[in-house]
């Protein structure tokens, strides 16, 4: 009798477990591979990068896709946000490894945050980041704080730039927690209580770091490390979710009880919603979407490039 029981709470288990991938927006915008996306509520579109060909457009929620700007001098864009003024997108542009228009004086050279005015898609603001340490340069990600400075991850370099809003550009934290070979610190956010959280592909870790002093650096202590981790989302004071590509493509929610000393794993996306290579999310009302990046595609020398690419609703399920 039992046995019966248990088979038979197993298939109810099984049926409320979807089956089907979640809803997705999808958009033609051939060889573009978006990196970046965000949500803007007031024009109820999202903005999407291209680390492929530089420029950055935007996708209605039925899936219109339209240039905003195109300028083969950027390279790529990554990490995208809307300025706290409502009136600017801000990008991350640099060329570090998929650009169709990369040349020798830019590769793992560039890294310069771009300002847009997103009505006219006119350049407002042009920050070269490139000059303030030497080696290698990657800009991926950045976020703002409620003074309006920016703070963008460096992930060759492995440091954090700040950019008042007046452009002046310094680096803003450096450690040699950071360093790792390849692809270093990525996604990055800011918490109200005063400190930035950032998560480092090459070492799986989340770090944080205190806006009144750069120099207090800890690590978020974890279950597990995040390697391949790639955009974060801060969705509440208390819940973080963490993009993880290069082969598990899923999405993570961390929950927090003690002010991002250390989490636990909350919520996770299933096998089933099939993400191909998600990189970044944004949070639309109670959603979140995440931008299915494809960047598997442009390590395959057989493959022929993508027209059409999607933004994905991540279903988190909660972890027992």
């Amino acid at each position: 009798m039992k046995k019966l029981v248990f088979c038979i709470a197993l298939a109810g288990c099984a049926a409320a477990i979807p089956d089907q991938p979640t809803t997705r927006i999808e958009f033609t915008a051939p060889e573009a591979y978006p990196e970046g996306v965000v949500y803007d509520s007031i024009s109820n579109v999202y903005f999407v990068s291209s680390a492929r060909l530089g420029s950055i457009g935007k996708v209605s929620t039925q899936g219109a896709y339209s240039s905003l700007i195109n300028d083969p001098t950027f390279k790529s864009s990554y990490g995208l946000k809307v300025h706290p003024d409502g009136k600017r997108l801000f990008a991350c542009i640099g060329d570090a490894n998929y650009s169709k228009f990369t040349s020798p004086d830019t590769r793992k050279k560039m890294s310069r945050l771009i300002g847009i005015d997103m009505i006219t898609g006119k350049k407002t603001d042009d920050i070269d980041l490139s000059k303030l340490v030497p080696g290698q340069h990657f800009a991926n990600d950045l976020v703002f704080d409620h003074q309006q400075n920016a703070y963008v991850t460096d992930s060759f370099a492995n440091v954090i730039y700040k950019i008042t809003p007046a452009g002046t550009a310094s680096v803003f934290a450096d450690s040699p927690l950071f360093k790792t070979e390849g692809i270093g610190l990525n996604g990055i956010v800011y918490h109200s209580s005063g400190y930035l959280l950032t998560v480092s592909s090459g070492t799986g870790t989340i770090y944080k770091i205190e806006l009144n002093n750069p120099k207090k650096i800890s690590k978020v202590m974890t279950e597990q490390f995040f390697m391949n981790g790639d955009g974060l989302l801060l969705t509440s004071n208390d819940k973080l979710v963490i993009v993880q590509n290069g082969g598990s493509d899923k999405i993570y929610e961390l929950t927090s009880t003690d002010n991002w000393s250390s989490a636990k794993l909350s919520a996770s996306t299933l096998v089933a919603d099939r993400f191909t290579y998600p990189s970044t999310a944004t949070k639309v009302k109670d959603k979140i979407f995440v931008m299915n990046a494809k960047f598997s595609e442009l390590t395959d020398s057989t493959s022929v490039p993508s027209k059409i690419f999607a933004i994905q609703h991540a279903r988190l399920m909660p972890l027992p």
